[in-house]
């Protein structure tokens, strides 16, 4: 599958949700860089920004089962995973899956949920599978998971353990709509509800396919010695207790892949490393505690860092391994 077929179904995408979601174009280009990577994805603000409407418009442009599941203070690991019950015509246990057997997940509030039962998406998240009563099913796919966030100061919130945030491959911000922008969305819901026209424009499969030609974008020796720099200096700043991970670094490389064949190339320029490493890497990333008594976030001190990375000067990318 050529790049021009990814950079077409991108496009469709991104005009499907651009029809309910106003003035997000580079969100909204992150999240389909996260579905070809078949990747997750946190969407965290302030309640009423549209972080459930984004995920809705994305999902409804699929052609996969899609499941909304509201995390709550009492839900529990069960009401997620699903659960067995005895069957007395059977005589048997019989296995009623839970929410999270659908290929897109909209888990609403993620961080409203106790840590028990945010830990029962770890195994989903990361093996694409489920583990109930000692007998593990896999999950369909994709698998992707779409979670909102409310930030951790709000009253009724419990922060997502590091463990789990480095399962998501991107965490986002929508932030407040300037003064055009919402004037647009007054205008736009309130004559209709824009959320009920939209329509699948790609499928399953071929968004499977579209994720494996992905991973072909070639990526430059010199390019991958920029990725690995970076994550490398998030190891050893002091600014930071904790650095990227192995995960982090894969992450990034398979990210700037995808933005590469959204914009039409086959191979990664510096660009999309510097376009894609806070939404990829920022979430991983724990300040000092002398950077967190002084108010600096992850996002600032990794912003530090790659001002001491070098970035590459070479002009041409575009080569493959066997030139």
């Amino acid at each position: 599958m050529s790049i021009e077929n990814i950079q077409s179904a991108a496009r469709r995408v991104y005009e499907s949700v651009g029809r309910v979601m106003v003035g997000k174009e580079r969100v909204v280009q992150h999240m389909l860089v996260a579905l070809l990577c078949e990747g997750h994805v946190l969407v965290e603000d302030v309640p009423g920004i549209g972080k459930t409407t984004l995920a809705k418009a994305l999902a409804k442009s699929l052609g996969t089962s899609f499941s909304r599941i509201q995390f709550t203070p009492d839900l529990l690991p069960s009401d997620v995973t699903g659960v067995s019950i005895y069957d007395q015509h059977q005589a048997s246990f019989e296995f009623r899956p839970g929410p999270v057997f659908a290929q897109v997940i909209l888990a609403d509030e993620i961080n409203r949920a106790s840590p028990r039962t945010q830990s029962a998406m770890l195994e989903a998240m990361q093996e694409r599978q489920v583990t109930v009563d000692g007998q593990t099913r896999p999950l369909p796919r994709p698998f992707l998971v779409m979670a909102t966030q409310n930030p951790v100061e709000l009253e009724g919130t419990f922060p997502l353990p590091e463990a789990q945030l480095d399962r998501f491959l991107m965490r986002l911000s929508l932030g407040y709509p300037n003064h055009d922008e919402e004037r647009a969305i007054l205008r736009r819901f309130r004559a209709q509800e824009p959320l009920g026209s939209i329509e699948p424009v790609i499928q399953a499969d071929e968004l499977l396919r579209l994720g494996e030609s992905c991973r072909q974008v070639y990526v430059h020796p010199v390019i991958e010695d920029y990725v690995l720099g970076l994550v490398r200096a998030t190891r050893s700043s002091e600014a930071l207790t904790l650095g990227a991970s192995p995960r982090g670094t894969l992450a990034l490389c398979r990210a700037t892949q995808a933005l590469a064949a959204i914009h039409g190339r086959g191979y990664v320029i510096p660009q999309d490393v510097q376009e894609l490493i806070e939404p990829v890497l920022a979430h991983r990333l724990i300040p000092s505690t002398s950077r967190r008594l002084h108010g600096d976030t992850a996002r600032e001190v990794l912003q530090q860092v790659i001002e001491r990375v070098p970035v590459p000067v070479e002009e041409h990318w575009e080569g493959s391994p066997a030139e």
